[in-house]
């Protein structure tokens, strides 16, 4: 569970009293501060002040790209996670070795459970997901979902690539909330930051980046799941696109009664 770790931050203003639910409190604090720095700034104030290990997991998308970018040059003890579904673009794997290999670091990765995987083809088919919202969920579930569970295991702080222009959706998040389910501090460093600014950063410093995005990919996820946008569609309209609930979501970045999760909220 993520605790305040700066004594400084317990005498400020922003944080009200001890004995209220420290991981709502703590994030409230950091929303407040966040707004006021870059997000190098943002991730050295978590690290001085979250007590226990920050875990990014990262897609390899152009915001996680430049996320990692930012991590190493902030120099803060992070450990990198992704979910390798076994459905993942071959461009994917490609761009998750040259990061790898150009900031020297390990991307570890968890895996869906063999026996899950197996009884979910099994029930559903190789491709159920396209027949019913209920077997993509359950897909997403076994794939992302459980293999994420263990990628944040004793995880005081998750480090997301998210922004709140990917979607309507997102809009609603903010920098920092406070995950009930997982019981740590979930932080969003671009969360203010544009496409374009985050594109313009990547092209500037020269950070890998999946190929896919020059081919109209926006938004990557596996690829059965994935198609590349039209010009004037939303930035996540390539994701589960035969659905029709606006949402399209895997599950990740929600309750598990379906909201998301927004800063001092409780699920």
């Amino acid at each position: 569970m993520a605790e305040l770790i700066d004594d400084r931050w317990k005498d400020d203003a922003l944080v009200t009293s001890s004995e209220e639910n420290i991981g709502e409190t703590s994030g409230i604090s950091l929303n407040d501060a966040f707004a006021f720095l870059d997000p190098i700034g943002r991730l050295m104030l978590l690290a001085r002040n979250v007590a226990g290990p920050v875990v990014f997991t990262t897609s390899f998308g152009l915001e996680d790209q430049a996320l990692t970018h930012l991590i190493i040059q902030a120099g803060i003890d992070c450990r990198f996670a992704t979910l390798d579904t076994g459905r993942l673009f071959p461009e994917t794997h490609a761009v998750w070795a040259d990061t790898e290999q150009r900031y020297g670091i390990q991307v570890q990765a968890f895996h869906p459970r063999s026996g899950a995987l197996e009884a979910l083809v099994r029930e559903n088919g190789i491709n159920g997901f396209y027949h019913s919202t209920d077997a993509r969920h359950a897909c997403c579930a076994v794939r992302k979902i459980e293999p994420l569970g263990r990628a944040l295991r004793g995880a005081a702080a998750w480090l997301t690539g998210l922004r709140a222009d990917q979607s309507g959706n997102r809009q609603a998040l903010n920098f920092v909330s406070f995950d009930t389910e997982r019981r740590l501090l979930k932080v969003n460093p671009l969360f203010d930051w544009s496409r374009e600014r985050v594109a313009e950063l990547v092209a500037d410093e020269g950070i890998p980046y999946n190929t896919l995005h020059d081919k109209g990919f926006l938004s990557i996820g596996c690829a059965p799941c994935t198609r590349a946008v039209a010009p004037g569609e939303p930035e996540r309209a390539g994701r589960w696109w035969w659905e029709q609930d606006q949402t399209r979501e895997c599950g990740l970045h929600l309750t598990p009664d379906g909201r998301l999760v927004r800063a001092g909220q409780h699920a």
